[in-house]
């Protein structure tokens, strides 16, 4: 696929946008890198890049604060489809998601969102056991390999743009 036009699905809160200011700046056959910009305005977090693995079921993303430095390390179980014919990839998030800090504390969050998203029949059980193996392998690849074996595609992207 040629530079694909870019959606985001949600099923807590339930939307789709179409990601237009996400610029594509590396892909390959098995993942995609991406720079982007919030798109609602945080205290917390300004910008930052992100690296979809389609083959493997996560979305590794490095989040940036205003002044450029770490906030940390986002990691979103997803699934996706692709439109062949109008080049859209649609990009849906699965809700499990591990946060690994700088100071290394890796956090797994929205476990409750995924389970109130299988109470309320927004996924089906299909999509909650897809959810928690892939969440278990990209933990398994942290555990044993370190998120330097995840950030690989994103930090050369970083290193190309600045010299």
């Amino acid at each position: 696929m040629e530079n694909p036009i870019l959606y985001r699905k949600r099923f807590i809160p339930d939307e789709c946008l179409e990601l237009k200011e996400d610029i594509i700046l590396d892909q390959t056959d098995s993942f995609i890198v991406t720079k982007w910009s919030t798109i609602h305005q945080r205290c917390d977090l300004s910008h930052g890049y992100s690296c979809y693995f389609l083959d493997r079921g996560y979305k590794v993303s490095k989040f940036l604060k205003e002044d450029g430095s770490l906030l940390c390390w986002y990691c979103d179980i997803i699934t996706y489809d692709y439109d062949k014919e109008n080049n859209k990839l649609l990009v849906i998030d699965l809700l499990a998601d591990v946060k690994i800090y700088p100071n290394g504390l890796i956090k797994v969050v929205d476990l409750d969102e995924l389970s109130e998203a299988f109470e309320k029949r927004l996924i089906d059980e299909n999509l909650l056991k897809k959810s928690l193996l892939t969440l278990n392998r990209l933990l398994n690849e942290i555990y044993d390999n370190g998120i330097e074996s995840l950030i690989g595609p994103i930090e050369n992207v970083i290193a190309k743009n600045n010299q």
